[in-house]
C-alpha cells in the first residue's frame, strides 16, 4: 500500500473528498479515538510538539477535540458540533504557524500508523486521501 504525501501550492484549496464510512464502522469509535490518541503521542515526540498543549489536561482535551473531528467526518455522531460548533478549522488553525514541514510531519505519523490498522486497505486509502486534501488546507505559513 503506498501512501504518498501529495505536494500543492501554497494557498490553493484542492476540493475535499469525505473518506468512506466504512473505515468507522470497522475500528469504531473507540478505534478512531485510539488511532488519534496514537497520532498526537507521535507528534508529541516531533520537532512541532510547541504547536500542541503543553498542558496534560488540555493535550488530552486537544485530542478528544480530534478525534470528535474525525468520527464526525466519517459520518458518526455529531460530537464535533455538540461541543464546539461548526469545524471551522482553518479560522481555528490561524493562530498557528503551520508550514508545509508541519503538514508533512504530521502526515508522517498518519503514514506510520494507518499500515497497522487491520482492516480493508482500500478503506485506508480513502482515508489517507481525505487527510492529505485535508491537512493542505492548514498550512497557513510559506516559511
Amino acid at each position: 500500500m503506498e501512501l504518498t504525501i501529495k505536494e500543492y501550492p501554497f494557498g490553493e484549496r484542492p476540493e475535499v473528498t469525505r473518506p468512506n464510512r466504512d473505515f468507522l464502522k470497522h475500528l469504531g469509535e473507540s478505534g478512531i479515538r485510539k488511532l488519534v490518541d496514537d497520532h498526537y503521542e507521535l507528534l508529541r515526540e516531533s520537532k512541532f510538539n510547541p504547536l500542541f498543549p503543553q498542558d496534560k489536561a488540555e493535550f488530552e482535551a486537544a485530542k478528544l477535540r480530534s478525534s470528535d473531528f474525525f468520527i464526525q467526518a466519517l459520518g458518526g455522531p455529531e460530537y464535533y458540533n455538540q461541543n464546539r460548533g461548526a469545524p471551522m478549522l482553518v479560522k481555528r488553525h490561524a493562530n498557528f504557524k503551520i508550514t508545509r514541514e508541519a503538514r508533512q510531519v504530521w502526515m508522517q505519523c498518519y503514514q506510520k500508523l494507518l499500515p497497522e490498522l487491520k482492516i480493508p486497505e482500500d478503506l485506508i486509502v480513502s482515508y489517507w486521501n481525505y487527510l492529505d486534501v485535508f491537512s493542505s488546507w492548514m498550512v497557513n505559513s510559506e516559511d
